[in-house]
């Protein structure tokens, strides 16, 4: 019998990762089945339990429920009390394991599949929630020259900033403070984009042979996409190959393979642009 996975959600219909952890499985000759499950908002750990007793092996988690699968979790990585938020459970009898793979995903996706070293490059992040929160460790391990996080609110920025002091001496501020300044990799993790609105950026903030990095995707150009090709930015790449690559970490952390990722991704591309 194939071992069971989900991913958790509210709303989860549109999610990809079925289609996304079908394709690594056949690639990698894994024997497993992976739903998308509809967790009532107020009713989170109710679903899990549902899906463990059913004989759940392990869970993707999104929208709403990060925060609520860091708190269910029995044990942590280190990476995901880092970010704050779970979004891969990993369940062993009574055991739960909380992991965030967001971070790695995000990181394999800029070094690996497009190319673009971190290591001494001038880096921008900009908002300061949860998706911020869960790639600033994976980022500085990069080395970079240097991490800037800005947000509407430069309290919220700063107060982020604070929580990873120990690691690396990071700048923080609001949109106005960028002014003057450019980076070479200026990644979006504001919901701006899900929102169809624009960031109030100021201009030149992007570097010669710069990255714009949108951690979402949709089809054509984001906003923020849109934004950065208007003042000027080398290149440019939304959150598709975040998602993919965030998902092959969580198979490796529960099959112990690390999938390819190439043909999965292309695949969605061609889906989205068809």
């Amino acid at each position: 019998m194939p071992d069971l996975y989900a991913v958790f959600g509210n709303p989860i219909a549109h999610s990809k990762s079925p289609a996304i952890h079908a394709g690594f499985a056949r690639s990698t000759g894994q024997d497993l089945v992976y739903e998308a499950r509809l967790a009532p908002v107020d009713g989170f750990p109710g679903a899990v339990a549902e899906f463990v007793a059913a004989g759940g092996r392990g869970a993707n988690v999104t929208v709403p429920f990060k925060e609520e699968a860091f708190r269910l979790a029995k044990r942590l990585t280190d990476r995901a009390a880092r970010a704050g938020a779970v979004n891969t459970l990993v369940f062993d009898g009574a055991d739960v394991l909380g992991d965030n793979t967001d971070g790695a995903g995000l990181v394999r996706d800029i070094v690996d599949n497009l190319g673009f070293p971190l290591a001494d490059r001038r880096i921008l992040l900009l908002g300061a929630g949860g998706a911020a929160r869960g790639v600033i460790a994976p980022l500085l391990a990069g080395a970079p020259a240097s991490l800037t996080i800005a947000n509407r609110t430069a309290d919220k920025a700063r107060s982020l900033v604070a929580a990873f002091a120990d690691l690396a001496a990071i700048d923080a501020g609001n949109f106005d403070d960028l002014a003057g300044k450019s980076f070479d990799l200026v990644i979006n993790a504001t919901s701006a984009s899900l929102a169809g609105a624009a960031l109030p950026l100021p201009a030149g903030l992007f570097a010669p042979g710069s990255l714009a990095y949108d951690m979402m995707y949709g089809k054509g150009d984001t906003p923020f996409i849109a934004q950065a090709r208007a003042q000027g930015a080398g290149r440019l790449a939304d959150g598709l190959g975040m998602l993919v690559e965030q998902a092959a970490e969580a198979f490796r952390v529960w099959r112990g393979v690390l999938p390819e990722t190439a043909g999965v991704l292309a695949g969605l591309r061609g889906a989205l642009a068809g």
